[in-house]
């Protein structure tokens, strides 16, 4: 869709005075029209039935069901509606968590109309689009998890075992995978949780999964 045409826009959040507020913002953009508002996820869902919109400014937290899940929820059933997430949340999973969902853009509250209209229309022109602080966010995490990876230098063995407990293997399982002895693998297990530093297999398995070892 050109940028030239109008743009219906649909907001959703659990706060009145915000979808007011955000309305008003955008008001007097000419080609940017609110067709519809929302105060959860199932609200969203059951007017995309009805309603033709070519964005969705969506919430993180709302009832029912929040961001996440209504934006997976969009785009299983309208791939073509784009998805901005507009929350106070500057957080790096939560972020990426978002993106692993779908969105097409995620913006900070604290930001004015100039950013909010800009974001609208780059990604009406089929561009993604995030907010410099949110880029940074994800940048930092990025460099600390680079470290992180630095600092803790597994072996080959260690890897594969690490692999195999986030898999939920048990210790037998593992032996009989990797031909070494139970102990052996006890032995790479406590290792791993000394090398990691955290408490237990538990820990582990969210390491291997923050840590895309898995």
């Amino acid at each position: 869709m050109s940028k030239n045409n109008n743009i219906n826009i649909l907001i959703a959040d659990d706060h009145q005075i915000v979808i007011d507020g955000l309305s008003s913002l955008i008001k007097n953009e000419k080609h940017i029209n609110v067709v519809a508002e929302a105060k959860d996820g199932k609200q969203v869902l059951d007017i995309l039935e009805k309603v033709t919109i070519d964005i969705a400014i969506l919430d993180i937290e709302m009832p029912k069901l929040d961001g996440v899940q209504t934006t997976l929820k969009i785009k299983e059933l309208y791939p073509d509606i784009k998805i901005i997430i507009l929350t106070m949340y500057n957080k790096a999973e939560l972020i990426k968590n978002i993106i692993s969902a779908g969105a097409d853009g995620y913006i900070l509250k604290n930001k004015g109309k100039e950013e909010l209209v800009k974001a609208i229309n780059i990604i009406n022109d089929g561009e993604e689009y995030f907010g410099d602080e949110v880029t940074k966010t994800l940048i930092t995490d990025l460099k600390q998890k680079e470290k992180q990876e630095q600092l803790i230098r597994l072996t080959r063995r260690e890897k594969e075992v690490l692999k195999l407990i986030a898999d939920g293997k048990t210790t037998p399982q593992i032996s009989k995978i990797l031909f070494i002895a139970p102990p052996t693998v006890e032995t790479h297990r406590r290792n791993l949780i000394d090398k990691t530093g955290v408490p237990n297999s538990k820990g582990l398995v969210k390491f291997a999964l923050l840590n895309n070892y898995i």
